[in-house]
């Protein structure tokens, strides 16, 4: 392998290293807000009357189709 290949590869590996640290540290608040922004979402009482009436929808067509087995 060329010498400068070599170099190019190791300079490559470096950058996205170190992007990776900074975008990690700078990732993390934006994380933190867009998960809090789904918990919020979960927890909204529109969406959890939806989510129980789906969770039972599906439950007693999978109760019908173990009977059926």
């Amino acid at each position: 392998m060329p010498k400068t290949l070599i170099w190019t590869a190791l300079l490559g590996v470096a950058s996205v290293a170190i992007a990776y640290v900074i975008g990690a540290k700078a990732g993390t608040s934006r994380f933190r807000e867009l998960t809090g922004i789904a918990k919020d979402v979960w927890n909204d009482p529109g969406v959890a009357k939806v989510r129980d009436r789906a969770f039972r929808r599906i439950e007693s067509k999978a109760t019908r189709v173990a009977q059926k087995a």
